[in-house]
């Protein structure tokens, strides 16, 4: 009885984190669907509309190692309570007013508290769950995946929905914050999820990742990887409405290579616990992105569905393994703790840089013959470091 207890138990922390993990992305991944018409609506230039994407993406990584101490200070439960709180108010208050300076405000704010969460539900997870920790990260990434595909999809919907309204559009995603703060505040316990200073072995036992090799090695494959991902996110759709093709079109593609990317996130996972190469997956899924990016590059019609689809594919494995990869290094907890916190604060700095340059690449240029050249750089970087790490 007592193990079908902790059987329910269990599922619903999982079932918790996989509602926290839905905000991951929102306030982030909300804006490329909107890209232009934000950019019409608020007549700034592309490279002040990527600012919406890296300044969040650059707090994720300016934060990231404020987690873990923040965690033992306040307990997991109370401390991702008021990260949720954030995040609901950063989206809520898109709804009050078209303004760039509340956009760049309220993405500094989903920033910091996305930042902080996912360095603590690693933490978490692998406390929680050491013996299946790569299947509980596969549904937190799957859980993160999901949340991008729901505001792939539902942003443009909801800015025809509220008759082409995009605070709409955009504040309504503070609805989905409040539901995975509900659920979180009714399942987590407060005494099963603090952190103890016992927990954690002293830093003389631990290896400090910043002055390792394979440590920065790993941080450039993430940060490689998120640049994919948020730029991604940010310019399909301008790419895609680029070729020709609607606003609705262009979004579509984006939720379909979502949606394939949340399929991913979940699948892969559970297919490592059988074949658990790392370096065979990667360096498979460098290979297939090459091939999907020069096809959204050089395609048209039917052929860019094809490219969607393999790019999709890609970005849902890479993600979870760049979650693994630290965690598979981690000889303790404290080194899970800190590894993993220096592979995503690095790494999501990485990334804040990419759609940066895609967007002044693009108003210098007028063309996204940088972006394509830029993607195909990024996975070429991938490929380079999955040989690196191979030599271990």
């Amino acid at each position: 009885m007592k193990k079908k207890q902790w059987r329910v138990s269990a599922l619903l922390v999982i079932v918790s984190i996989f509602f926290v993990a839905l905000n991951m992305r929102p306030a982030v991944t909300g804006i490329g669907p909107l890209f232009n018409v934000l950019l019409e609506s608020l007549h700034v230039s592309n490279t002040k509309m990527s600012f919406l994407t890296s300044i969040p993406v650059f707090c994720m990584g300016l934060f990231a190692p404020f987690a873990v101490p923040l965690q033992r200070k306040l307990g997991t439960k109370t401390a991702i309570t008021l990260l949720l709180i954030i995040i609901a108010l950063a989206n809520g208050l898109r709804f009050f007013k078209e303004s760039y300076g509340l956009l760049v405000v309220t993405s500094f704010a989903a920033g910091f508290a996305i930042a902080l969460i996912g360095p603590m539900l690693n933490a978490y997870i692998k406390k929680k769950f050491p013996t299946r920790f790569t299947t509980v990260v596969g549904i937190y990434s799957f859980g993160i995946g999901t949340g991008a595909t729901l505001s792939a999809a539902l942003t443009v919907t909801f800015y025809n929905r509220f008759h082409e309204s995009w605070t709409m559009a955009l504040g309504s995603w503070a609805v989905l914050a409040m539901i995975a703060l509900v659920i979180w505040l009714l399942i987590i316990p407060k005494d099963q999820d603090e952190l103890s200073e016992t927990d954690v072995l002293s830093e003389n036992d631990a290896r400090n990742p910043w002055k390792n090799v394979r440590a920065w090695t790993i941080l450039i494959y993430f940060g490689l990887q998120t640049s994919l991902f948020f730029s991604m996110m940010s310019w399909l759709v301008p790419m895609i409405q680029d070729k020709g093709y609607s606003l609705v079109a262009a979004s579509s593609m984006l939720t379909f290579m979502s949606i394939v990317q949340m399929i991913g996130n979940i699948s892969v996972p559970i297919l490592m616990e059988k074949w658990a190469n790392r370096m065979g997956w990667l360096f498979s899924l460098g290979i297939l992105g090459i091939i999907g990016f020069a096809l959204l590059w050089l395609s048209s019609g039917a052929m860019l569905w094809i490219a969607v689809l393999i790019i999709g594919i890609v970005l849902s494995g890479l993600f979870p393994i760049g979650l693994l990869l630290p965690l598979d290094e981690a000889k303790n907890d404290e080194e899970a703790n800190s590894w993993s916190s220096m592979v995503l604060s690095g790494g999501f700095m990485i990334s804040a840089i990419i759609p940066i340059l895609i967007g002044y690449c693009y108003d210098v240029t007028g063309t996204h013959t940088f972006t394509y050249a830029i993607f195909m750089l990024l996975m070429l970087g991938i490929v380079a470091t999955t040989i690196f790490l191979k030599k271990k």
